[in-house]
């Protein structure tokens, strides 16, 4: 069975595959009904000219009206269309200056070609209407096989993720043992930031794949924050962090909401200079995170992914701030100046609702 709600890259693959389907369908059945109502058409006039020409023989013909027209001014059993009338002449027997003239009035003529739009008008939507079933029917069968590959994908990884936990931690407590017997050296400590950096990819990888962003909760700004910050500064001591945000409750998923400040915070100490800042504040539903560091060449894709400038990182991070940012629709940007520091902002505005 088909879930409730689809994923975003699913429910995207299934709007453009409809799309595709439905709109090529609505051309050509469009051109269909159109050369099907220029046959209708062509029939009407080829009938109102018959019964004209039957007409013309026994007069007997309460439809059109008769007149009489100079031979020469017209075509003899042609079909006329003017804005008052539609018209044809006739020879009359031992006449050779006048025509006999069938004509029907224009409004008569445009009632019978409203008559005939209206039934295909019918026909058409109803048709329509079939393509749209089949259409819905098409992008569900596209979309299976898209499925069942985004489904045993994510098996995959989280099976992975979930088997790195034993390694990891006998990596750690390994490291730790060691450091106690030879004391810290910059061998261990890059060990460390490596494990380190391995398990804060496979925090944003279960993120990347939780996708449980409908899930929302009120809760503080303020508070998560203060708790981030206390978390994140035991791990740098040599980077001091600065707070002006007045409380403020927001409505949104609150594990993708910290994995994003999480992410943010770890690349204002990461690549800030020693004894740097970290500045956060809270301006008119903006929220700032700036920091004192290197700054960034390109800041236009800082959010592209596996896009990086420094060694450290696989460049993923800030590309699953920006995953979740459209999940949880945050505006995000950033800037930043070399040798200044960079500072991302975070649009709030569509977090503060009621429940």
């Amino acid at each position: 069975m088909w879930d409730i709600y689809l994923k975003k890259v699913e429910l995207e693959s299934f709007i453009k595959s409809f799309l595709l389907f439905f709109i090529s369908q609505l051309l050509l059945v469009s051109v269909l009904f159109f050369v099907e109502f220029k046959k209708e058409v062509q029939s009407l006039d080829e009938n109102i000219f018959s019964s004209m020409r039957i007409c013309s023989f026994d007069l007997k013909c309460d439809e059109y009206k008769i007149d009489f027209a100079p031979l020469k001014e017209n075509e003899l059993y042609k079909l006329y269309k003017t804005d008052a009338e539609i018209s044809s002449y006739f020879s009359i027997p031992g006449s050779y200056k006048n025509a006999l003239k069938i004509y029907l009035n224009k409004d008569q003529y445009l009632q019978k070609l409203n008559d005939i739009k209206s039934s295909l008008v019918v026909y058409y939507f109803l048709v329509l209407f079939v393509v749209f079933l089949l259409s819905m029917i098409f992008s569900f069968y596209a979309l299976f096989p898209l499925k069942n590959a985004l489904t045993l994908t994510e098996e995959f990884i989280k099976d992975i993720l979930h088997d790195f936990n034993t390694p990891l931690s006998t990596l750690r407590l390994n490291t730790s043992m060691l450091e106690n017997e030879v004391g810290k050296n910059s061998k261990i400590t890059r060990i460390q930031n490596s494990i380190n950096t391995i398990l804060n990819l496979q925090t944003n990888l279960r993120s990347y794949l939780n996708n449980n962003t409908t899930q929302r909760e009120i809760f503080n700004l303020d508070n998560i924050l203060d708790e981030r910050v206390k978390l994140l500064s035991n791990n740098s001591k040599n980077i001091y962090f600065k707070r002006a945000v007045t409380s403020c409750e927001l409505f949104v998923n609150k594990d993708a909401f910290i994995r994003i400040i999480d992410n943010l915070l770890s690349n204002a100490i990461k690549y800030n200079r020693d004894g740097g800042k970290v500045y956060i504040s809270l301006d008119k539903n903006i929220l700032e995170i700036k920091d004192t560091g290197k700054g960034i060449k390109n800041p236009k894709k800082v959010f592209d992914r596996f896009y990086k400038e420094q060694d450290r990182g696989i460049g993923i991070g800030l590309h699953i701030v920006k995953k979740l940012c459209d999940e949880l629709d945050i505006g995000v940007r950033v800037e930043s100046k070399l040798g200044v520091g960079s500072s991302f902002f975070l649009d709030l505005s569509n977090l503060k609702k009621s429940v």
